[in-house]
């Protein structure tokens, strides 16, 4: 086993593009009873419109450009290789901050918040204020390698990463993450406590506090429990999917760039703040560049099995114990998954909340300067 450290560019070969070209040109859409909208899944005449503008106007190499902007690397971890984006500041004192992404998300996240936070002055903002950024893809997503074995469950994940970023010579960083990468950073709060100067979360975790810790919810903590009650009826399948056959889902998505686009453009629009139009928030090519890096990489199957091995295999930390480490929260109002402060502050050592005025799941993609302010704001006194 080696602790090397490689160099990496995103370099799709020509054979790729014009593969997905024909694949592309073939597809052989479902049909769609008239007036259903999005209400029985991606409507037909936004599928027909995204993948038309994937096949002729989608510039992969300006996407592959934006990519390469930054340094990146790969590594071995626990018999994986593991691609991560490492932007160093230069400024002198900049605190190391590791953000983890989610699925259906990828390093392409966050491609308009690593300037700021790597170098805040050209930005508008305060030196002292600065990180080194480190962005992993996760194991079995994008541009690290398809997991090949069993049990690369959240809590493995958080491990790996410990180990990345005392790889990179990072004795003491923060950490930050949505979706899955909430879920990992919360599991780093427990298995790498002594290393982290706090976590900030965009999707904080929560248990309903038992005993002398419960308390009376507000009518509007009520109302929104019962968004998320609603949200988990009527938008979870694909979490029943992946965490159940998420290799027989594969064949379809692996297969067709067409059905991949389906299945992931679904999920920002119901997911994002953008009253039901991508596109009111994130352009095509921002969208397709994240469906993209799935279809090349073909991590697709790999990506989701994440849901198998987690929900068969692992536990959530905050269900055992409370999360020590300073905790900070940016609540983004059409974020389908939220709980009561109450709740999450008996689940963490909150220092830090924000309550947003706009934004969604995707809080680095959707408001990149709300998510880098909130970021600077709580690290502030941590550093």
């Amino acid at each position: 086993m080696t602790d090397s450290i490689e160099p990496f560019r995103v370099a799709v070969p020509d054979e790729d593009l014009a593969d997905l070209r024909r694949r592309l040109e073939a597809t052989r859409f479902p049909d769609q009873i008239p007036g259903t909208g999005w209400e029985l899944g991606t409507e037909l005449a936004y599928a027909k419109e995204l993948v038309a503008y994937w096949r002729d106007e989608f510039d992969w190499r300006a996407a592959e450009a934006r990519l390469n902007a930054f340094e990146q690397f790969r590594t071995t971890i626990d018999g994986q290789r593991i691609h991560f984006i490492h932007a160093r500041s230069p400024h002198p004192g900049a605190h190391p901050l590791l953000i983890s992404h989610g699925w259906p998300g990828s390093v392409a996240e966050f491609l308009k918040v690593i300037g700021p936070l790597v170098d805040p002055e050209s930005h508008g903002g305060s030196a002292a204020d600065a990180f080194h950024v480190v962005v992993p893809s996760l194991p079995g997503f994008g541009f690290s390698d398809p997991t090949r074995e069993r049990g690369w469950t959240s809590g493995r994940i958080a491990d790996a990463f410990a180990v990345l970023m005392s790889r990179l010579g990072y004795t003491r960083y923060g950490a930050q993450g949505g979706d899955w990468g909430a879920v990992i950073t919360t599991e780093l709060a427990v298995r790498d406590a002594e290393h982290l100067s706090g976590i900030h979360l965009n999707m904080p975790l929560a248990m309903p506090p038992r005993g002398e810790d419960a308390v009376e919810l507000s009518d509007a903590e009520k109302a929104t429990l019962a968004e998320a009650a609603q949200w988990q009826k009527e938008e979870t399948g694909y979490q029943k999917i992946q965490g159940t056959r998420p290799q027989t889902l594969g064949f379809g998505l692996n297969d067709s760039p067409a059905g991949l686009a389906a299945w992931l453009a679904e999920k920002f629009r119901a997911w994002m703040d953008c009253e039901g139009e991508i596109e009111r928030v994130i352009s095509k090519d921002e969208l397709l560049c994240n469906i993209a890096i799935y279809w090349f990489t073909r991590t697709i199957t790999s990506s989701t099995r994440i849901y198998y091995e987690t929900f068969n295999g692992g536990d959530l930390p905050i269900r055992n114990q409370r999360i020590e480490v300073p905790t900070g929260c940016a609540i983004f109002p059409k974020e389908p998954i939220r709980f009561p402060r109450s709740w999450v502050e008996c689940s963490y050592a909150v220092t830090h909340w924000s309550e947003m005025e706009r934004g969604g799941h995707f809080a680095a993609l959707e408001q990149p300067e709300m998510f880098v302010e909130d970021v600077r704001a709580f690290y502030r006194g941590l550093r």
